[in-house]
């Protein structure tokens, strides 16, 4: 098994943060592919980049981060727009609550 780190484009702090969201390896990482191990980051709190998920797009095709570019590039930007709303609701009762003193914001 090899770490998250291994896949190109992600380093050590990938690691960690893929570990928070119970993703412990690479190979787990390539079996969920990138929307579904992204999803899952968001849900365990990471907070969401665009730089951040299309570098692991490129990094689980074994391309350089900065080779996306043009209409590949805006097509990723829907898939992480889309993946974003996923969360809207939970991020927006989470908002009210901590606004509302319920829960501590992260």
């Amino acid at each position: 098994m090899s770490a998250v780190s291994t896949i190109p484009n992600l380093g050590p702090a990938s690691d960690k943060a893929f570990a928070k969201a119970g993703i412990m390896t690479a190979e787990e990482l390539r079996d969920m592919g990138a929307d579904a191990a992204y999803l899952r980051l968001l849900q365990s709190g990471g907070a969401p980049h665009f730089i951040g998920y299309y570098a692991l797009v490129m990094g689980l095709q074994g391309r350089p981060w900065n080779d996306c570019k043009g209409e590949e590039k805006k097509a990723l930007r829907l898939r992480f727009d889309a993946l974003k709303a996923e969360l809207a609701p939970a991020n927006a009762i989470e908002s009210a609550l901590n606004e509302l003193g319920v829960i501590l914001p992260r």
